[in-house]
């Protein structure tokens, strides 16, 4: 891969491709930097300017209803004329619905997560979309190729959100997959800098997937308090939690103390249900409920420490990968 750099201006440095490579090339990108399609941060305002800037911007369909997800959909077309994808998990309910209009409005890439690659892959690929799922082991990356898709997110341990039950860090897990796939692979799971991106890509990866660090910008369309609480998390302020349903990292607080609490004392899958309720991650994260709501975001939020427009983290992590990979060039020289 050949980098060239040139500044436009006296300021502001740009840096860009002479020469691609199989992630750039297949969703048709500047840089091989995505954002993740995160629950109720990840709408057509951030995909469009992560897009616009070069990278792969996701909507994330796991909050939306169909009706919502068109809208997305319909105003991120709007917003740029770049490539962009929808992210799908695959333990919704209306899943086919959501499909079904990915397929109608002819969104060019779809990540799926959350289920098995099997269920959707063919028929998404058959209406001519680029498909990627999202794992967190390296037999979940191998049945996913098999099943046909064009790429592999794989996600560490580190990660915000919804999360593997494996508990295997990025640093292990992508060399793991690496090894194994031919595929394109994409690294996830505690990326916010482009030293962090350096080293997936010394690992193996080909692409990063970054969520948090999205999370913290204007675009997203999380509630403020919560973005002021991402800045603010320090080391250890997240945990991985209900295991027994779906394992979710998660910033601590009142709803995580209860969790916490239930879960020492042996509570079964019923209780725990109960104790989550319903729309607990919507009153967290979208409408500013600091204590009560559930607050997903990863373990690298300890090292964002501003709210910053979408465009400038692009260019931010790819200015510092380029230094990253230099300065690593010039170590033995």
């Amino acid at each position: 891969m050949v980098f060239r750099r040139h500044r436009a201006d006296n300021t502001i440095p740009y840096i860009y491709y002479m020469q691609q490579n199989r992630i750039t090339t297949l969703f048709g990108i500047q840089y091989p930097i995505i954002q993740a399609g995160m629950i109720w941060a990840s709408g057509w305002r951030l995909a469009a300017a992560v897009s616009n800037a070069g990278g792969l911007g996701i909507i994330g369909a796991g909050s939306m209803y169909p009706d919502v997800l068109r809208a997305h959909i319909q105003a991120c077309k709007s917003a740029t004329n770049k490539p962009f994808g929808v992210n799908v998990p695959l333990l919704y309910p209306d899943t086919g619905q959501l499909m079904q209009l990915i397929i109608e409005e002819k969104v060019p890439i779809v990540f799926t997560s959350a289920g098995s690659p099997k269920t959707w892959t063919a028929t998404l690929k058959q209406a001519g979309i680029t498909v990627v799922q999202v794992v967190s082991s390296t037999a979940l990356a191998l049945k996913s190729e098999a099943a046909g898709v064009d790429a592999i997110v794989a996600e560490g341990f580190e990660a915000g959100g919804h999360n593997g039950r494996e508990e295997t860090t990025t640093m292990v897990l992508i060399p793991a997959v690496a090894a194994q796939l031919r595929i394109p692979l994409i690294a996830a799971g505690g990326i916010a800098s482009g030293k962090a991106m350096a080293a997936a890509f010394a690992l193996g990866a080909e692409g990063v997937q970054v969520g948090s660090r999205f999370v913290a910008t204007p675009e997203a369309s999380v509630h403020h308090l919560f973005k002021q609480a991402v800045v603010a998390a320090g080391e250890g302020d997240t945990i991985l939690a209900l295991k027994k349903l779906t394992p979710v990292r998660l910033l601590k607080n009142n709803f995580y103390d209860a969790i916490k609490k239930a879960e020492d004392s042996g509570a079964d899958i019923d209780t725990l249900k109960t104790l989550l309720g319903r729309a607990r991650a919507k009153a967290g994260m979208f409408e500013g409920n600091m204590q009560d709501g559930e607050l997903e975001i990863g373990q690298v939020s300890a090292l964002i420490k501003d709210i910053k427009p979408a465009a400038d983290v692009v260019l931010e992590i790819w200015t510092e990968f380029i230094a990253a990979t230099q300065q690593l060039g010039r170590l033995f020289t």
